[in-house]
């Protein structure tokens, strides 16, 4: 009897022995699985998690990115560990080599997506940016096929022409969203940027509404990238403005050319009337001519003083002007312009 009592211990023991190394051999392989970085995997691989996904169906298109390490059942075991089961988010992930599978279970959990960067360049116009988007192919293409107006009636703002209507700045977004998404967001940028310099606004601005000073910031966007120079050319147009004088301002010429522009801008070209011409007509054109920053619309709003009238450029590749108080000025300046002009490029 007392043999078999010792018998029946020295099993349970051996029970006991076997059963924790079952376990340790487990918790080992669980926590080698967790902590071991995943096989299978090449640069650029990401995994998309779509709206509705369960976690198994997750876990089914990781298989097919490439990724064999570890039984379903220990996936979801670390994904009920990290509470990812109940917390995935929707959302592009990035799958680098060398990463555990507890870094991926983190990363989907908390939502740390790929993200992009869209970047609207100062002095764009409308087509310049619909091309940029439509290269963009991260993003879901919706406004190919729409015109500007009905473009503009998706944002909200029907009857609004497009142009000067988005913020040029760098828009970060995550895949799934769509060029609309980025323009709207541009939209606002726009709207909160101007209010504010038209709240801020110069005293005795011959200007009649936020628009118009969008118009007069989009003309001196194109009319120099050198920062400093911004408010002195919008004291220039302000007081032009205020004196009643035309602007005449090649910029609002060559959009008013549309793409009969070739890149020159000849004599009966100032000449031929459009509604952008500002050698022939008075006051701003009718719209922008191309997306303002931030810093062009407060220089329209808050032009520097002075006595200057006039402005054209140095002619030695800098990009910079001389500003002139008198057409006497201005006139020697134009000489010396084209004399520079003619030693660096030869006769026109």
């Amino acid at each position: 009897m007392a043999s078999a009592r010792r018998t029946l211990g020295v099993l349970f023991v051996l029970s006991a022995l076997a059963a924790g190394a079952v376990a340790y051999w487990l918790y080992d392989r669980y926590t080698g699985f967790a902590d071991a970085p995943l096989s299978g995997i090449e640069a650029g691989t990401t995994l998309q998690v779509e709206r509705g996904d369960s976690f198994r169906r997750v876990l089914a298109r990781l298989r097919e990115s490439g990724v064999r390490d570890g039984h379903d059942l220990e996936w979801q075991l670390l994904a009920r560990e990290l509470g990812t089961d109940a917390r995935i988010q929707v959302g592009e992930y990035a799958l680098e080599p060398g990463m555990t599978p507890r870094t991926l279970l983190q990363r989907m959990r908390d939502g740390r997506v790929i993200s992009y960067r869209f970047t609207i360049v100062e002095g764009w116009n409308m087509r310049e940016l619909r091309a940029a988007l439509a290269r963009a192919t991260s993003l879901v293409q919706t406004i190919g096929e729409l015109d500007d107006a009905a473009l503009m009636e998706k944002l909200g703002r029907p009857g609004v022409h497009p142009e000067g209507r988005f913020l040029p700045e760098t828009y970060v977004y995550t895949r799934g969203d769509s060029d609309l998404d980025v323009l709207r967001r541009a939209n606002a940028a726009l709207e909160r940027v101007l209010e504010q310099a038209w709240a801020q606004r110069a005293p005795d601005l011959p200007l009649a509404s936020p628009d118009e000073a969008l118009v007069l910031a989009s003309i001196i966007e194109k009319e120099t990238g050198i920062a400093e120079e911004r408010a002195r050319i919008g004291g220039v147009f302000v007081r032009r403005l205020k004196l009643g004088m035309r602007l005449q301002t090649d910029p609002t010429v060559i959009y008013g050319m549309g793409a009969s522009f070739d890149g020159n801008i000849r004599r009966a070209d100032l000449l031929a009337d459009t509604p952008y011409n500002t050698y022939t007509r008075d006051g701003l054109p009718p719209t922008p001519i191309a997306m303002a920053g931030a810093d062009a619309i407060r220089a329209a709003t808050q032009p520097a003083e002075g006595d200057e009238l006039y402005f054209v450029a140095v002619g030695d590749g800098s990009g910079r002007h001389v500003f002139s108080r008198t057409l006497a000025e201005h006139n020697n300046a134009v000489r010396e312009y084209v004399r520079r002009y003619r030693e660096r490029f030869g006769p026109r």
